[in-house]
C-alpha cells in the first residue's frame, strides 16, 4: 500500500494537526505527514510538530511584497518535501486563485460549520445567535472561494440549552479531531473522486442513527 504524502498548513495551536499526528503514528493509517508549515514563526503548533521529529518550515506572509510571492514560496515547499496532499489546519490566510488551482483537488480543509452555513468567521457565535439545534463541521475540498469546496464528510453536534460559543466550540472541535483524519484516509485510499463539482464515494455509505435536538420525549400508550 502506498503512503500518501500529506503537507500541514497551520497558523495557530494544531489541535487537528495533533489529530493527524497521532492518526498516522496509528499502524496501518495511509498517509504521514511530509513537512508542517506555518505562516506565523510563534504559532504553538510549530512545538508539536517539532517533538514529533517532523519537518518543520516557517514562511512568515509579512516577510513577502505581494500574496502571489508568498504563495510561490509556500508552493516551493511543498513540492520540495514531495506532498501529495495539502491539508488546512486551522490556516488563517486566504488562499488566491493561482495556488488553489495548482493545487485542485489535492488541498482539503476543515471548517467548523455544517457547510454551506456560516462560512467564515465567529460560527458558534452566529449558530448560537440564530438558534440552531444542530451544528457541526465539515471537510472538504478548497475552492477559490472562502469555505467552499465539494464536501467530503461532516459531522453533526447537537446545540445545548447551556451552550455559550467556548462550549459549543470545544465540542464540535472534538468532532474535528475525528473526521479529519478519517477523510484523509478516505482520501488516500482512494475511496472518494470529484465528479461535477461533487464528492463521489466508491461504495455505499452505511446511515448512523439519525441525531434529533432536542430528543423528542418518548410517548407511551395504555389500553
Amino acid at each position: 500500500m502506498s503512503i500518501l504524502k500529506l503537507g500541514v498548513l497551520i497558523s495557530g495551536r494544531g489541535s487537528n494537526l495533533q489529530a493527524l499526528i497521532q492518526a498516522c503514528n496509528t499502524p496501518g493509517f495511509p498517509a504521514e505527514i511530509a513537512v508542517v508549515i506555518s505562516n506565523r514563526p510563534n504559532a504553538p503548533g510549530l512545538n508539536f510538530a517539532a517533538e514529533a521529529g517532523l519537518p518543520v518550515v516557517t514562511i512568515d506572509h509579512k516577510d513577502f511584497e505581494t500574496r502571489p510571492a508568498f504563495e510561490d514560496e509556500l508552493h516551493a515547499s511543498l513540492q520540495a518535501h514531495g506532498v501529495q496532499l495539502v491539508c488546512l489546519a486551522g490556516f488563517m490566510r486566504l488562499l488566491g486563485n493561482d495556488f488553489v488551482n495548482r493545487w485542485r483537488d489535492r488541498m482539503i480543509n476543515i471548517h467548523p460549520s455544517l457547510l454551506p452555513a456560516y462560512k467564515g468567521l465567529h460560527t458558534h457565535e452566529r449558530a448560537l445567535e440564530d438558534g440552531v439545534r444542530i451544528t457541526g463541521c465539515t471537510v472538504h475540498f478548497v475552492r477559490p472561494e472562502m469555505d467552499d469546496g465539494p464536501i467530503i464528510m461532516q459531522a453533526a453536534v447537537p446545540v445545548l440549552p447551556q451552550d455559550t460559543p467556548p462550549l459549543l466550540a470545544a465540542r464540535v472541535l472534538e468532532a474535528e479531531h475525528r473526521i479529519y483524519p478519517a477523510a484523509v484516509r478516505m482520501v488516500a485510499e482512494g475511496k472518494i473522486r470529484v465528479s461535477a463539482g461533487r464528492v463521489q464515494l466508491a461504495a455505499p455509505v452505511t446511515a448512523p442513527q439519525s441525531l434529533i435536538c432536542p430528543a423528542p420525549e418518548e410517548t407511551t400508550t395504555t389500553a
